[in-house]
């Protein structure tokens, strides 16, 4: 089978490699730099930007958080179902 990102460059702008599923955890950092962030089931979602910083912000069902994410934080989170979206 030919695979059509083996000679693609890594970019922002293009699709994600994979979805990792994502359990919400206060103390530790998710295992890649997510580009954005799937919630199959709405609520808010608490989490650590690529600058550091913590935000909570709402979602819907089958919402996104179109951020850079290293951290999604159990501590306010309520939204279910989230798949972090990664490119390297």
């Amino acid at each position: 089978m030919k695979n059509p990102f083996s000679t693609r460059a890594t970019t922002l702008t293009g699709p994600a490699h994979d979805y990792l599923p994502v359990t919400p955890d206060d103390a530790t950092d998710l295992s890649e730099i997510a580009v954005s962030l799937y919630a199959e089931t709405g609520g808010t979602v608490t989490f650590d930007s690529v600058r550091g910083v913590t935000r909570t912000v709402r979602v819907p069902d089958h919402g996104w958080v179109l951020c850079g994410l290293r951290r999604v934080r159990a501590t306010g989170t309520t939204a279910t179902g989230l798949h972090a979206m990664v490119v390297g």
